[in-house]
């Protein structure tokens, strides 16, 4: 190794952990301003009419560039011997987690993102953690202390205060005598399609190398989201996707915040602890909304504020829970990355 290089790994590797953490979940909570800036900029330069950044060009491109980038980077664990111990069962986790995080959620993200503004998205994807929490409790039976869960109640309140006060738009859905937005119920619902693939995640996939995990969700997700457009639209749908101007914007897009994210996130977890990585995760919806901001201009409404300082508090609530249930244990649970990444992260950008 040349000196340069040495010293450049030396520096690198001098960097601490939670660095890593805090700089992967500023890249993930800026993803949905990203997205947002960027089709702004296909409006600004159409091709026949048509917005070449639209989001079914965004997710499908997207998700192809950064499958490209994970191939290079995890290609040697694509290997025989590995592939040979994985069950059909295995296989079958895998492509329902590839099905619902890859394909669905974003999807649903995406079109939130269309209805409504991205602080709406940010602060009602909030409803992940206590909708993760409340499954692990039923289905896994996984002990937690009361600080956790009123963190996660109080939450839950902060994401529902955010929906029902929201002013009435033109485009409603009447729920159970409340009028939600659509694009609030897109958000909402692409939150719990991420919940229910980390409990998949975590009952099956806890032994799956990551890059096996990795390039086969980013593979399969692209193609389901490819059949799914086809199906529900036609071949037209896609056809700006090799446009030029679109793949330079999408091979910066997939480069910096999906693999960019990932890795700083991985990276951070050789070592950090368990309460580095929640406390990490805490400042997402505060990064996303800067990120709005300052990306955008968005500056958050009245209801924003009020069920964003609800939420707040609920992570406070669940960060004394953290601390107090390790300070309670010897060892840290051991989690594989890629658990962390679904557990902790939700929306990565695709």
């Amino acid at each position: 190794m040349s000196e340069p290089v040495a010293k450049s790994s030396n520096l690198l590797n001098q960097i601490p952990g939670r660095a890593y953490l805090l700089l992967a979940i500023i890249i993930f909570a800026a993803a949905n301003s990203v997205i947002r800036k960027l089709t702004q900029l296909g409006e600004q330069n159409l091709i026949n009419g048509s917005n070449p950044i639209s989001f079914c060009n965004v997710l499908f491109v997207g998700n192809i560039c950064a499958l490209i980038a994970l191939i290079l980077i995890y290609r040697k664990q694509w290997n025989i011997e590995t592939l040979k111990q994985l069950s059909w069962t295995d296989w079958l986790g895998l492509t329902g987690v590839a099905i619902l995080s890859g394909a669905l959620a974003p999807a649903l993200t995406f079109i939130a993102l269309d209805l409504t503004m991205v602080n709406n998205v940010v602060l009602i994807g909030r409803i992940e953690p206590p909708l993760i929490l409340a499954l692990s409790i039923f289905l896994l039976g996984e002990r937690v202390n009361r600080w956790v869960v009123a963190g996660a109640v109080v939450s839950f309140v902060g994401v529902v205060l955010t929906i029902l006060l929201q002013a009435p738009e033109t485009e409603m859905v009447d729920m159970g005598g409340f009028q939600i937005g659509q694009g609030e119920l897109m958000a909402a619902g692409g939150a719990i399609f991420l919940a229910f693939s980390t409990i998949i995640s975590k009952i099956k996939l806890r032994q799956i190398p990551l890059g096996i995990f990795s390039i086969f969700r980013m593979a399969m997700s692209s193609f389901v989201f490819f059949v799914f457009v086809l199906v529900l639209f036609e071949p037209s749908h896609f056809s700006d996707v090799f446009s030029p101007f679109l793949w330079q914007w999408m091979l910066v897009y997939g480069m910096v915040i999906v693999v960019g994210g990932q890795l700083c996130w991985f990276t951070g977890l050789k070592t950090t602890g368990a309460s580095d990585v929640s406390l990490a995760s805490s400042f997402s919806p505060i990064a996303g909304i800067l990120g709005a901001y300052l990306l955008l201009g968005e500056v958050p409404t009245m209801a924003q504020y009020i069920g964003g300082s609800v939420i707040i508090v609920g992570i406070v609530l669940n960060q004394i829970g953290v601390s107090r249930r390790l300070a309670e244990t010897t060892t840290q649970p051991t989690v594989s990355p890629a658990k962390e990444t679904d557990m902790e992260v939700g929306f990565k950008g695709v």
